[in-house]
């Protein structure tokens, strides 16, 4: 099992880059709301941002739900919906670009 994972993983560096920053996304949530219960201090919002638009808004989506964190602001709400939808719209130009230089 433990291999087959490990194949799985090297095999497409874009496979890992998502899990990884998916999970990530997902401690850094876990850690702001940390730090906002404890009055230390808080993962700027910019870096939640950047964490989620460079893949990992599914990640994102999961700690928010986990954690209850960051629902219900809604600047960082639009700002977050923002995000996903470049990161769709980047991951789409990716995949358009590398089906279409396959062809040559």
């Amino acid at each position: 099992m433990t291999a087959a994972i490990g194949s799985l993983l090297t095999t497409n560096p874009l496979v890992t880059w998502f899990l990884l920053i998916n999970l990530l996304t997902i401690v850094l949530y876990g850690a702001d709301k940390m730090a906002a219960r404890e009055g230390m201090r808080r993962v700027p919002e910019a870096t939640l941002l950047v964490f989620g638009v460079t893949g990992g808004w599914p990640g994102a989506i999961v700690g928010q739900q986990l954690f209850r964190h960051k629902t219900q602001k809604q600047p960082f709400k639009k700002y977050f919906f923002i995000s996903v939808v470049v990161s769709i719209a980047m991951m789409a130009v990716v995949y358009h670009l590398s089906s279409y230089s396959s062809l040559y």
